[in-house]
């Protein structure tokens, strides 16, 4: 049972409310220790596509792949979640600015050589579009550090999709 109120049932990463308290103690511990958080903010690229040319379900598959990418992709203390809809976000307590940009553009990479496969077919390169920020330079609370990778996120696809933007300092 607290696996299932901590973990996004599609994806297997931690949902909102657990990423919620996460951020709220880390945000304490970054304080304390003087270290910062990096945010990274990750959008599926033309998602409603694949949704309405495959239907709901290849959508679930896309998610799916990205959740398990996700996991195997996170330090032992970093943490990925599922924000709603198809925005994942990952926490990087002690990551930099400078380190968590890098990060998101491995990720970035890594993820347009991913296969997946729906219902015997290849779905065509699957891409992202991240917006990264960080703590304290972006906000002094976990929420306006997320409210800026956000931000540049949608910079990211207003820009033209399957790229990093990183957030303008405040």
């Amino acid at each position: 049972m607290k696996i299932q109120s901590i973990r996004d049932p599609l994806t297997g990463l931690f949902n909102r409310r657990y990423l919620e308290e996460f951020l709220n103690r880390e945000t304490y511990r970054a304080i304390r220790t003087e270290k910062p958080i990096g945010i990274i903010m990750i959008d599926v690229d033309h998602f409603k596509r694949f949704n309405d040319e495959f239907g709901h379900a290849a959508g679930d598959i896309i998610l799916k792949n990205l959740g398990s990418f996700l996991k195997q992709n996170v330090r032992d203390y970093d943490i990925a979640c599922r924000y709603g809809g198809e925005e994942l976000i990952m926490i990087l307590p002690g990551s930099s600015l400078e380190s968590t940009a890098k990060r998101a553009e491995q990720i970035r990479k890594e993820i347009k050589q991913l296969s997946v496969e729906y219902d015997g077919i290849l779905l065509s390169s699957i891409t992202v579009s991240l917006g990264v920020a960080c703590f304290p330079e972006h906000g002094k609370t976990g929420e306006k550090v997320i409210q800026a990778a956000d931000a540049a996120l949608y910079q990211a696809k207003y820009e033209g999709r399957n790229r990093v933007v990183v957030a303008p300092n405040s």
